[in-house]
């Protein structure tokens, strides 16, 4: 950071007033802003101040901390021991405290934190006198030089764990807290032993110089490699940096009357309106999510600490109201106080957050548009992933908890590296830890669900899961899991790498082989959901359709139209695909035309039911793209089985096959080309195409076809196409007797036709962008190919993300709006719109109603998220976005 500060770097908040407020994420991050309106609106919160986010990436860069903040550090900690009454490093009355991470983003679990600062064996005397307990004092100490050790001094966790285990198996001690004083002492001893040895340097025992460290190493976290992880996936950008909050510390583990626990105020899977999490008594933060010890549900508070729990729900209430949002929150409760550490929006599966959405507009709290404008569209995929089917015969191996909702088949690997390796590959993977932590995070991106042993519901598996939508089973205490040997059994049965599981993350269940999902259907608040959408968004959505079952799926998703009908997907099996291959061995016209007849019924047949699963919304589409030799066989034993079919000679349908090979197929004999060169081809899908829409409107069926011709680079190979389209609609309509009104476009997926879209105008009715070519044609690349190189291009940020999954705005974005703003400017009611798989992808959706394009169009199970994505660019027009997020 260069120049002079004009903002303050360090925020103070206690006893009931604070510097910063809600609306200050961005510098005091999401803890630190939820803290300063907890302490303002009267929650009982722990005094603390919140070091700026901006200071983080200085410190990155620079390795150092400007001295204006050691100034500002120096006078908040008096500030923070004038409300506490207690005095930092003192002997007698020590102030201890926490440090933490937290970005205006929330990222659970991704960055450090560090308990209990200020001990050393001094102030542990203090503490055990000030508690009376000098287990708990020790105990605290214990916990304090392992947290530091693993993660100041970055040391791994494994020789601390080793030596806890080794102490609780000499004592008998089934947990870390059964452990007796003198071992604890003596583990603190063995602890800064460990610290020694690895790193060469003594554990600091002055506080203040334990406190820089700390803050220094929560800065250093937003670049490990698991919080760079969870950015990429998230899109959050690098430049953002955390805040560090330092807050007095409350101790949940001074005994049974004690304890410390995450909830939220709402089921974060299901939206019910009741707390939901878990909490333990006599323990400390780390303890319930690390998975070390099985948490308490929540409603259990209830019987143990009433008081406590009374308290807990009026503050869930209050939090609600005032952000308006579904809450995340921590709290200790220390001898049956309670006090809040944390509370942050919450994170949501799809189904809760539609839920939650939907209560909140009926209790009053928000307004519909809000309740759209503040759903992911991408949450709604979740909502829309298999189950297993309920007539299955299952193989039940165990139960845990239900941590993350839907159902997925996978086989089972042990290692985040290999989940990853798998899902890469497209192979199906199931997860499979003891517990999972945040370095585990990339394996469980790719991986198709998560099952743990240890943890609960709100452990990292459970949280991280979650977030991003997969299936989760944690907590299945009956599973031994050898992560070395890549291997678990269970009630004596034994799962190794390789072998298939399913995992239903709405049950907890977990059984053996590959169940048999089944797909959901979308009912109630959803298609509440989805009609307040509907009448917000300007910009339309329709499907990629290519079968009559596609197009009802489609429909019921709300498609309104089909805006790509793929003709030659209708050629690749049993009796079409014979005719097909007929068609292109042909030696001459008329015998393409003899293979053609055959498949005029049948593609004539096919678009009827499409045009009748529409019911008169439009269908757009595309004749025959793809090139020939796609359709005929690449290996031998298939070659001479079809020789024999078309009874010629193998040698010379070999021949065939090798001429029609192409050293670059994607930009050789395909698309309008092909028409041009057999136009007896486009006849006949023409003919199809007209014969059937005449059928339905004969009989008092709607239907409104639009005809794609595709990958046109100039007016005249469309003008040579849409004649013989014209020509063949007319033959058709004077042989019918009817007329049926039809547009005739193009798709535009080359950069030639973008900057001549103003010719091509002249004669198109319509353009549909395939931003699937269109982005390998702008970029020089291949989608088949790209796959080795992209990944690479990502991690080392020559791209932001792949052009094939997020529209490439800058580049492949430009040529779009020329050929918008170039075509309208030729004919003013040209219609516009997108039928790659971007018209799926919110930002691209967004980007789309930007242009004032007609509709965008995707495959079926994106119809809603595109629906949802269109109605939030159009409340970001109007300018309410922003408003309706302005949550913690």
């Amino acid at each position: 950071m260069t120049g002079p500060y004009t903002q303050p770097l360090v925020y103070f908040f206690g006893q009931g007033r604070a510097d910063g407020t809600a609306a200050m994420k961005e510098i005091l991050g999401g803890k630190g802003a939820g803290l300063a309106e907890m302490t303002t609106i009267g929650i009982p919160v722990p005094p603390g101040f919140t070091i700026a986010s901006s200071l983080c990436n200085h410190y990155i860069e620079s390795n150092q901390f400007p001295k204006r903040l050691r100034v500002e550090v120096e006078n908040t900690l008096q500030r923070l021991e004038t409300a506490t009454g207690k005095h930092f490093g003192d002997g007698d009355n020590p102030l201890l405290v926490s440090v933490r991470s937290g970005a205006a983003v929330s990222m659970p679990g991704m960055m450090e934190t560090i308990l209990n600062l200020g001990l050393n064996d001094i102030t542990v005397e203090g503490l055990t006198r000030q508690s009376d307990n000098p287990r708990f004092a020790w105990d605290s100490y214990r916990r304090f030089v392992q947290m530091y050790g693993s993660v100041v001094f970055a040391l791994s966790k494994r020789p601390f764990d080793h030596l806890l285990e080794e102490a609780r198996q000499r004592c008998g001690a089934g947990r870390d807290i059964d452990l007796p004083l003198d071992e604890v002492q003596a583990l603190v001893r063995k602890f800064k032993e460990v610290i020694r040895a690895e790193t060469g340097r003594e554990f600091p025992d002055d506080p203040v110089r334990q406190l820089w460290g700390a803050i220094a190493a929560v800065f250093e976290s937003w670049n490990t490699r698991r919080a760079i992880d969870y950015r990429k996936l998230h899109d959050i950008p690098d430049s953002m940096g955390t805040a560090v909050n330092v807050v007095a510390m409350v101790f949940g583990n001074l005994g049974e009357d004690s304890g410390t626990g995450v909830t939220f105020s709402r089921d974060p899977s299901t939206g019910e309106r009741t707390l939901y999490g878990e909490f333990l008594l006599n323990a400390q933060g780390e303890d319930v999510v690390s998975g070390s010890r099985t948490p308490l549900p929540i409603a259990a508070l209830r019987d143990t600490l009433p008081h406590a729990y009374q308290e807990l729900e009026r503050v869930a209430r209050t939090l609600e109201r005032h952000f308006r949002d579904l809450q995340d929150m921590e709290f200790t409760i220390e001898r049956g106080v309670l006090y809040m550490l944390q509370t942050r929006r919450g994170q949501r599966s799809g189904q809760a957050a539609v839920q939650v959405a939907c209560d909140m507009v009926d209790e009053g709290l928000i307004s519909e548009e809000e309740a759209v404008a503040r759903i992911p569209p991408n949450d709604l995929d979740q909502l829309l992933h298999s189950t297993i089917d309920p007539t299955s015969r299952l193989d039940l191996l165990t139960t845990g908890l239900p941590a993350s909702p839907g159902a997925a088949c996978g086989t089972a690997v042990f290692d985040a590296d290999r989940a990853e390796q798998m899902g890469r590959a497209g192979q199906p993977a199931i997860l499979v830890r003891r517990e999972t932590s945040p370095d585990d995070f990339h394996g469980m991106v790719l991986a198709k669900a998560i099952l743990t042993a240890r943890g609960g519901m709100t452990s990292h598996a459970a949280v991280v899961a979650r977030g991003m939508g997969k299936p989760c089973v944690a907590g299945a205490q009956d599973l031994q899991v050898d992560e070395k040997a890549n291997r678990f059994s269970v009630n004596g049965r034994s799962i190794g790498e390789g072998d298939w599981i399913t995992v239903d993350g709405s049950t907890g269940k977990v059984f053996a082989g590959q169940a048999a999902l089944v797909t959901p259907e979308p009912s109630g608040n959803f298609l509440r959901l989805m009609q307040w959408a509907d009448r917000i968004r300007q910009l339309r959505v329709r499907v990629n359709a290519d079968t009559p079952a596609d197009a009802h799926r489609g429909r019921d998703f709300g498609a309104e139209g089909i805006g790509l009908c793929r003709t030659e997907h209708m050629f690749f099996d049993g009796e079409r695909l014979s005719a097909m291959r007929e068609m292109i061995v042909a030696p001459d016209t008329a015998g393409r035309e003899r293979a053609l007849a055959k498949l005029l019924p049948m593609q004539r047949a096919d678009f009827e039911a499409i045009f009748r699963a529409m019911e008169g919304y439009p269908v757009t589409i595309r004749l025959l793209d793809p090139p020939l030799h796609e359709f005929l066989p690449h290996e031998e034993p298939e070659t001479a089985a079809l020789a024999v079919e078309l009874d010629m000679p193998v040698e010379h349908l070999q021949t065939l096959i090798d001429r029609l090979q192409e050293v670059n197929p994607m930009l050789g004999l395909r698309g309008c080309r092909l028409g041009i060169v057999y136009p007896e081809i486009t006849a006949m899908q023409v003919r199809a195409i007209f014969e059937a829409a005449c059928t339905v409107a004969s009989r008092k069926g709607r239907v409104m076809p639009e005809v794609m011709i595709p990958l046109t680079a100039s007016v005249v190979e469309f003008r040579k196409q849409a004649f013989i389209v014209r020509q063949v609609a007319e033959e058709v309509f004077r042989e019918r007797q009817i007329t049926v009104p039809f547009l005739l476009g193009t798709m535009i997926e080359l950069p030639r036709a973008c900057v001549t879209a103003d010719e091509l105008a002249r004669e198109a009715q319509f353009f549909s962008f395939g931003t699937n070519d269109l982005t390998q044609t702008t970029w020089g690349l291949s989608r088949d190919d790209a796959g080795r190189f992209l990944p690479h291009y990502l991690e080392q940020g020559v791209i932001e993300a792949d052009p094939f999954q997020v529209l490439d705005q800058a580049g492949v974005g430009k040529l779009i709006q020329l050929a918008c703003d170039l075509g309208r400017k030729t004919r003013n009611d040209l219609k516009l719109g997108i039928c790659g798989e971007h018209g799926g992808e919110p930002g691209s959706v967004a980007f789309c109603d930007r242009l004032g394009m007609n509709y965008v169009s995707c495959s079926p199970f994106r119809v809603p998220i595109a629906r949802l994505a269109s109605a939030q660019a159009a409340l970001a027009a109007r300018g309410t976005m922003d408003r309706t997020r302005a949550t913690v």
